[in-house]
């Protein structure tokens, strides 16, 4: 009896364990699952709207195929620094705005990365 419990016990763990774990998505999963979170976001979008959207990308950044995985990330990383507030100080803006150059950058090589991807 001790021995089957001690079974029992051990298969329920690695049950639980092997569900705790999430798979990796192809890239055509990943792809879908962007186009959905992004499908939310309207052309004038505020603030809310692009949190939003970056809190609905956020859990598929650990998931992402191999190949969308830097899509994912420069996404969230230019709408996680879209939504920060102005700074004040005059060098507090320089570097915000050189950062957004960089990040804004990424997020277009990001897009037409996401192009050849998912359309095409």
């Amino acid at each position: 009896m001790k021995k089957l419990t001690t079974v029992l016990i051990a298969a329920g763990l690695l049950a639980t364990a092997s569900a705790c774990s999430s798979p990796q998505l192809t890239t055509a999963e990943t792809c879908d699952r962007v186009g959905v979170a992004v499908a939310s976001l309207p052309s004038n979008a505020s603030k809310t709207a692009t949190i939003r959207v970056a809190n609905a990308i956020r859990p598929i950044e650990s998931v992402a195929s191999n190949e969308m995985k830097p899509v994912v990330t420069a996404i969230l990383e230019y709408s996680d620094e879209l939504v920060k507030e102005e700074p004040t100080d005059a060098k507090a803006k320089e570097d915000r705005e050189n950062k957004m150059g960089e990040l804004s950058a990424a997020y277009q090589e990001a897009g037409t990365k996401y192009g050849e991807l998912c359309r095409g």
